[in-house]
């Protein structure tokens, strides 16, 4: 199963309006696609007072990164960066398992340059943390403009940019599962001597 992160808890936003409509393209090419909601994850996230010790209430969503076989990450721009809760979340992941040779995609969203400081952050933390970076992102430049009231895109190319970054991710994966690589037994072998 693939998931989608709505990389913030601002409330009533464009990022999670844009993460829904990628899940219906997901859903058109036959594939169940969950969103994990930032905005519903940040309680349990801020009652964790240390690192690697997940509440209860924490543990389904990071479970969830653990379980996948591929996560589309959808970051919107705030201050030159991601929002400070993704950074929070990614902060709190299980180190190496949650990305190491996990297939990961971006699609950015904001003003002029649609989130791509952002994405270009994000693909280094996934780079240094040994995940599949799938090479091509999508940028929707002007985001408050494009989406209607139900929060579907209505410029055609952009459109058609998430289905086909869709359509790449999905073969993407399918490539890498038939050589799955196990993590844990990676992980395992570089602490021995």
């Amino acid at each position: 199963m693939k998931y989608i992160i709505a990389g913030t808890d601002r409330p009533d936003s464009n990022t999670l309006k844009v993460s829904k409509y990628i899940q219906t393209i997901y859903q058109q090419l036959g594939e169940t696609v969950e969103i994990i909601d930032l905005k519903e994850m940040k309680a349990h996230l801020h009652q964790d007072l240390h690192y690697g010790k997940p509440s209860e209430g924490l543990k389904p969503y990071l479970d969830k990164v653990l379980g996948s076989d591929g996560l589309i990450v959808v970051s919107p721009e705030y201050n030159g960066s991601m929002p400070g809760i993704l950074k929070y979340f990614i902060d709190h992941l299980k180190f190496p398992e949650s990305f190491e040779f996990r297939p990961v995609c971006f699609v950015g969203l904001g003003g002029m340059f649609g989130a791509l400081r952002p994405v270009e952050h994000l693909q280094q933390i996934f780079g240094y943390r040994n995940a599949y970076v799938y090479p091509e992102r999508v940028f929707i430049m002007g985001v408050h403009k494009i989406l209607n009231a139900e929060g579907q895109p209505q410029d055609e190319t952009i459109k058609q940019l998430l289905l086909k970054q869709a359509q790449g991710f999905q073969k993407f994966t399918q490539a890498l599962s038939s050589f799955k690589i196990d993590a844990n037994a990676v992980i395992e072998k570089k602490k021995q001597p």
